[in-house]
């Protein structure tokens, strides 16, 4: 089947793009026509290696470094972006931190911080200056959440949760304030998902987590860049502030 065009000659950025989902995201914006993907990381190394498969992919790509929980930061990737490429178009916000499994009494001030810094802050700062770069032409945002922002599906996670919760109700408020203005918010919302982050946090080995879902199996990140790509693309043209789960069926069971 040959490869649909959903992005074709869009301007992306995706944050947390150097691995995992942003990276799978980042790759399929590429390979579905985007014009330019503009991947924002900490991790140099990673970040250029992947604006490298962009190219191979066929599009323009940019790697800037940066700390998401740091407005000054974000700024500059907004505006490095448009000075780059004329506009930005589509924004993924999947940047985020999580704690590593432990009981609620036994988390510390500092990982509360470095959870809801690493996964709302750094979205109120994206939002608050992507939608202005946006205001002109339209655009669509997808926020990467969880379904631990909608039922915590193990203990010890609880900071990471409420923070995802927070996210949602993020998500949907600005969803809210800029439809009228022709930019479309939604959230993803990931399972148990195989990433570098997901299983060095202690949630189990990928066997006996997958064996409790109903697919019988955890997912892939390409299979949550999909989720992405279509909430990004025309196809979901009607859809305005939704959380989209990409969970192997979590929820319903």
């Amino acid at each position: 089947m040959a490869m649909r065009k959903r992005m074709a000659g869009l301007v992306c950025l995706v944050t947390g793009g150097g691995s995992g989902i942003g990276r799978a995201t980042a790759l399929q914006m590429a390979a579905e026509g985007a014009a330019a993907v503009v991947i924002a990381g900490r991790r140099a190394a990673q970040g250029e290696a992947v604006a490298r498969e962009c190219r191979e992919a066929g599009a323009e790509a940019l790697f800037v470094q940066t700390d998401v929980t740091r407005e000054e930061e974000v700024a500059r990737l907004v505006e490095a972006t448009v000075a780059r490429f004329g506009r930005l178009d589509v924004a993924f916000n999947n940047a985020g931190h999580q704690e590593c499994r432990a009981p609620l009494v036994e988390q510390t001030d500092a990982v509360f911080t470095a959870v809801f810094d690493g996964n709302v802050r750094s979205v109120f700062h994206c939002l608050r200056h992507q939608l202005p770069a946006m205001e002109a032409r339209g655009g669509r945002i997808v926020v990467n959440a969880s379904v631990s922002g909608v039922r915590n599906p193990n203990p010890g996670f609880a900071l990471y949760s409420a923070s995802k919760a927070a996210v949602i109700s993020l998500t949907r408020a600005a969803a809210m304030e800029w439809a009228p203005r022709g930019v479309r918010i939604n959230a993803v919302a990931p399972g148990r998902v195989v990433t570098d982050m997901m299983m060095s946090a202690g949630v189990g080995d990928a066997a006996t987590v997958g064996a409790g879902l109903p697919l019988r199996r955890m997912g892939r990140p390409e299979e949550v860049a999909e989720a992405v790509v279509w909430l990004a693309s025309d196809e979901s043209s009607y859809i305005v502030g939704h959380v989209l789960a990409a969970d192997g069926g979590f929820l319903c069971s």
